[in-house]
Parts: C-alpha cells; structure tokens; sequence
C-alpha cells in the first residue's frame, strides 16, 4: 500500500449530525479527521484530506474542492485536477471510523484492470466512498457535473464498476446522525 495515495472525504455539510462530522472526537483524537489520518498514514505514501476549506487543527495536506457545488462527485473531479500525476485513489469517508487497512488491502488484491471503481459491498450495501478510483472515471464526471448532476450512483452507470463483497457489515458502520455517533463511541471503547 505504501505506493498508493488516500483521500479521507470530509467536505460534506453535516446537516444529518447537526455538526461538522469531521471535527468531532473520537478514540482520544480531537477529530475523526485526525483519528482517521493518524490510523492510515504509516500505510500509505500519501494522505490527503478533502474538503472545502482547511479547518483541521493538525497538520494535513488539504485538496480543496475546486468548484462551488458540494457533492462526492465535485470532491473526486477535484482532487483528479490537482493530483494530475495519480492514476488511482483510496476513498474513504471520514465518518466510516471502523473501516480498516485489511479493507484497503481486499479491494486492491480484487482490483480488475478494467475497472474504473472498485468498491465495498457488503449486507448494508455498496460504501462508493470505500474504494478505489481510477483516473478513467474522470471525463464521465465532468460530464456530469457540466449538466449539474451529482449523484455517483448515476456515475457508476456511466463507467466499470467493481463491487467486492465484506462478509462483516460493522466495518462499514457510518456515522449520519447522533446515535451513530454515540453508538460507534461506544462499540470502539468495547473493541
């Protein structure tokens, strides 16, 4: 893994929690950013974090979305604009705190060369930001952000996608709301 390159998304509104996910404690962190950062760093050669502004208060490289819509999609066409010389991206969204390097390492080993996605599944469903992106998916998605559409679920319709199934749902647990994030402080003080 240490020849790839991470992105932890975490410019998302929030409007679910009622406050920035990415800024809130986790595991003796002062962020879920931090924790996130801090726990993949030694495996990868590159960590970025992307989001709209750089409001971390630990030192990381920010990639700023370069367009004023917010959305998945805007933060991928992004970070390919600024990352020109890299062909593929580890995605993964900030508030997934259970998502582990075994995960990274399975879609990697499962990667075909003709995908342009290569994505978790398991029974909670696909996790499009637990996976990898390859540079092809680029030109579908400024395509689709020209005709203001956002959602990846129609950029997956556009591109070779991957799924690669996880037989343990709780890696992918999300934190949308309050309760999940009382519930996964709680399930990893008892990990």
């Amino acid at each position: 893994m240490n020849s790839s390159v991470l992105i932890i998304m975490a410019g998302g509104k929030s409007s679910r929690m009622k406050r920035d996910k990415a800024l809130l404690p986790f595991r003796g962190y002062n962020s879920l950013a931090e924790y996130q950062y801090l726990k993949f760093k030694p495996f990868f050669l590159k960590v970025y974090i992307s989001a709209k502004n750089s409001k971390f208060d630990f030192p990381i490289a920010v990639i700023k979305d370069v367009y004023t819509d917010s959305s998945p999609l805007v933060a991928l066409v992004s970070i390919f604009e600024t990352l020109i010389e890299t062909d593929e991206l580890f995605i993964l969204s900030v508030d997934t705190p259970f998502v582990d390097l075994g995960v990274f390492q399975k879609l990697k080993k499962e990667a075909k060369k003709e995908s342009s996605v290569i994505m978790a599944d398991s029974k909670n469903g696909i996790d499009p930001l637990c996976a990898i992106y390859r540079r092809a998916v680029l030109p579908s998605a400024k395509k689709m952000l020209k005709e203001n559409r956002h959602r990846l679920q129609t950029l997956f319709e556009s591109v070779a996608i991957q799924k690669v199934f996880f037989n343990d749902k709780n890696l992918f647990i999300n934190m949308n709301y309050p309760s999940d994030y009382e519930r996964a402080k709680y399930l990893s003080s008892n990990i």
